[in-house]
């Protein structure tokens, strides 16, 4: 099957721009890979980046990783676990519970309060005075 035009300057014009059209559809299509390919392997170096930690440099406050911020929180958590559990009489939680102590031996029993739907009552000889502006 013979698919010239007969023109050999008009064949000559489609094979060349049918080349080109190929070349540049290839070539546009490695380049989307390339670019999908350059942005996931920037992803994955601001991960580890991140993960691993940053020295610091000109300009810039060194990051640590992810473990050593994790063995930061760590320590942080036993300290607040040391003072809200009672241990050795030196935690926030002994001192409340000696606090504690103290106040029941002062005033044994519950503490006499008004229900929170009952307004206080007022002191004696001293008449209600209305809110004022009505």
């Amino acid at each position: 099957m013979d698919v010239s035009t007969g023109v050999p300057a008009v064949d000559a014009v489609l094979v060349w721009g049918g080349a080109l059209t190929l070349f540049v559809g290839v070539g546009g299509a490695l380049w989307r890979v390339v670019r999908a390919v350059s942005q996931v392997t920037r992803r994955a170096g601001h991960f580890l980046d991140d993960w691993y930690g940053e020295g610091a440099r000109p300009g810039v406050v060194a990051r640590p990783g992810v473990m050593e911020r994790l063995g930061t929180l760590e320590e942080g958590l036993r300290s607040v676990h040391h003072e809200v559990t009672p241990n050795s009489g030196r935690s926030l939680r002994d001192a409340v519970d000696r606090a504690n102590e103290r106040l029941e031996q002062l005033c044994p029993g519950p503490i006499d309060c008004p229900p929170p739907d009952e307004p206080p009552e007022e002191p004696p000889g001293e008449p209600a005075t209305p809110p004022q502006g009505h």
